[in-house]
C-alpha cells in the first residue's frame, strides 16, 4: 500500500485518491457485472463504490488491502442493488406469439454480454482460495448460473472461488459467520455443477476456433441451415435473451433459423467478429438492401466444444454494439 497516497487521499487529495484506487477499477467491475449479468449496472455500481470509498476513507484502518476494502463495498452494495428489484433497466420484450414452441423457458433474470476488451486488466493473481480459472470465471455460461443463485450466495461463490478469498475473509466482508459462508458456498457449488457446460473449447484465436468461425460466418450470411447445423452438437442450445426462449437440438435450432430468423431467406445479416465473455462473438446486422445499409440487430456469441457449436446465444438490441466498438449502422 502507498502510504504517502492513502496519507494525502485521508487530507482530501482527490487526485491522490484516484491513484489509490484506479489500478481497481476495471477488475471491480467485472465483479459487479459477475454478480448482477449487467455491463451498465455494474459501470453504475463501481461508481457508487468509489463514491462511497471517497466518503469514508477516513474510516479505513489499514486492516486489509485498498483491494479488500474496495471488494468489500463494491460487493455490499451489489447485494443491496440485488435487494432492489428496480435495480435493472426495463427493456421492451418482443413479443413471443410468433415464436414456435421452446424446449424450456430461461430461469436467468437477466445477462448481458460484456465486450473482452473491458475485461483486459493486470489482475492481480487470485488468492490461494480460488477454485474457478479466469477463463471460465468470465463465460456466459459461468455468469448465467451465477445469476441463478440467491444474492448472498453468489457474493459468496464468486469472492470464494474466483477471487481467492478464505473463509473468515468473505466473513468479515460480509458481516456474517465462517459457517454461513461454508454452508452458502457448499449450496453454490452443487448448484454450479448443475450447469457445467459439457466439453473444453478450443484456445482463443486458435486454428481451431477460426475453421469453426469461419464456416459459422458464411453459412449464417448466406442464410445455409443445413451448413450452420451441421457445426453443432447433437444436444445444442439456442437462447435469445431478453427473451426467455431457449430451443435444444438441430431439428429445433434449424426450424428457428428457417422459419423466424431468416424468414425463409427473405431476411439476411451480416456479422463482423468481435469477442465476448472470453468467447467468439459477432455484431449481428440487419441488410436493408434497399437502402443500402444494415442495421444494428444484437450480438451473438458462441460457446464451443473441440469443433462445434453447444451453444448460440443471439443478444437483442441495436444499444450492446457500440460497448463492443461497433457502429449502428453499417454500408451494405
Amino acid at each position: 500500500m502507498d502510504e504517502a497516497l492513502l496519507s494525502g487521499a485521508r487530507q482530501g487529495d482527490a487526485e491522490a485518491f484516484s491513484r489509490l484506487t484506479e489500478p481497481y477499477r476495471r477488475e471491480l467491475q467485472v465483479h459487479c457485472y459477475r454478480l448482477l449479468g449487467s455491463v451498465a449496472d455494474a459501470e453504475d455500481l463501481v461508481q457508487e463504490t468509489l463514491l462511497a470509498a471517497w466518503r469514508g476513507i477516513d474510516r479505513f484502518a489499514s486492516r486489509s488491502s485498498v483491494r479488500t476494502w474496495l471488494y468489500r463495498i463494491a460487493t455490499n452494495r451489489c447485494l443491496n442493488a440485488l435487494r432492489d428489484r428496480g435495480h435493472r433497466p426495463t427493456l421492451a420484450t418482443p413479443p413471443a406469439d410468433h415464436l414456435p414452441e421452446p424446449t424450456r423457458l430461461d430461469d436467468v433474470p437477466w445477462l448481458e454480454p460484456y465486450p473482452d476488451t473491458a475485461m483486459e486488466f493486470d489482475a492481480p493473481v487470485p488468492g490461494p482460495e480460488a477454485r474457478v480459472e479466469s477463463r471460465e470465471a468470465v463465460s456466459l455460461a459461468f455468469v448465467a448460473a451465477v445469476q441463478t443463485m440467491p444474492p448472498r450466495q453468489r457474493a459468496i461463490l464468486v469472492l470464494r472461488d474466483v477471487l481467492g478469498y478464505r473463509g473468515a475473509e468473505v466473513a468479515d466482508m460480509l458481516d456474517t459467520t465462517e459457517d454461513a459462508v461454508a454452508g452458502a458456498l457448499k449450496r453454490a457449488r452443487s448448484a454450479l455443477a448443475m450447469r457445467e457446460p459439457a466439453g473444453d473449447p478450443p484456445l482463443p484465436n486458435s486454428l481451431a476456433e477460426r475453421r469453426v468461425i469461419d464456416t459459422f460466418v458464411a453459412a449464417f450470411e448466406r442464410c445455409d441451415v443445413p451448413a450452420m447445423v451441421e457445426l453443432l452438437t447433437d444436444d445444442a442450445w439456442m437462447s435469445m435473451p431478453p427473451p426467455p426462449q431457449e430451443y435444444q437440438g438441430r431439428d429445433a435450432i434449424g426450424g428457428f433459423f428457417t422459419d423466424i430468423a431468416f424468414a425463409h431467406g427473405t431476411r439476411r445479416f451480416r456479422l463482423i467478429p468481435t469477442h465476448a465473455n472470453g468467447q467468439p462473438a459477432f455484431g449481428r446486422y440487419a441488410r436493408d438492401p434497399r437502402a443500402g445499409v444494415a442495421h444494428a440487430h444484437g450480438i451473438t456469441v458462441l460457446t464451443l466444444a473441440g469443433d462445434r457449436i453447444t451453444r448460440m446465444t443471439a443478444f437483442l438490441g441495436a444499444d450492446l454494439l457500440p460497448r463492443f466498438g461497433l457502429p449502428r449502422i453499417l454500408p451494405d
